[in-house]
């Protein structure tokens, strides 16, 4: 089988990708993420997800990379990673009884044909109306700092939400396994 190399350092990435239970290694992509001027956050993703592979592939003669990126929109406009608590607060306050779609992008790159498949995938969140108290015991329970949107799907952030809407759940925390499974499947890897 062709060398799996996931272009990320993100432990949830990872943990997300040794679902398809096939070996693989990861590899930090050097890539500057700084939106182009007047770049939509699809293509935006789109571009980041296919730049993160093929810098990983040009240090891998026969492998088959897998680059992603993701942002958080809200009222069209992409909202990051908190970074602290303050400004996590004015994240959630901001999404109370609100929808943020998260797209993420998807590149598999084959680095012996220098083919790319590449894909956005939208994850729609529907959050409950929270209240400062509710807001506040959130984020002393989880620390969702470095997370775009201020939680943890996968966690306590699950008790925000009225509902979610997507394809597939692992969107939302970064990796789409779904259409990978099926980017996979075009280069000959089948799963399982």
């Amino acid at each position: 089988m062709t060398q799996l190399v996931l272009a990320s350092t993100s432990i949830f990435r990872q943990q997300l990708l040794e679902k398809l239970q096939l070996p693989f290694v990861c590899e930090a992509p050097d890539v500057d993420e700084t939106p182009l001027e007047n770049e939509s956050a699809e293509a935006l993703v789109c571009r980041l997800a296919q730049a993160k592979a093929a810098a990983v592939a040009r240090h891998h003669q026969q492998a088959l990379v897998i680059g992603s990126d993701q942002v958080a929109v809200l009222d069209g406009q992409i909202i990051g990673k908190p970074l602290n608590h303050q400004n996590a607060i004015q994240q959630l306050k901001n999404s109370s009884g609100r929808s943020i779609t998260f797209l993420t992008g998807l590149c598999l790159h084959n680095s012996a044909t220098g083919e790319q498949q590449t894909v956005c995938e939208p994850f729609r969140v529907h959050f409950r109306t929270l209240d400062d108290a509710q807001i506040e015991r959130y984020l002393q329970a989880e620390q969702p700092y470095q997370c775009a949107g201020s939680f943890k799907s996968e966690g306590l952030g699950i008790s925000l939400f009225e509902k979610l809407e997507g394809d597939d759940p692992n969107s939302l925390i970064g990796l789409p396994l779904i259409r990978l499974i099926k980017l996979l499947q075009r280069q000959g890897v089948d799963v399982p």
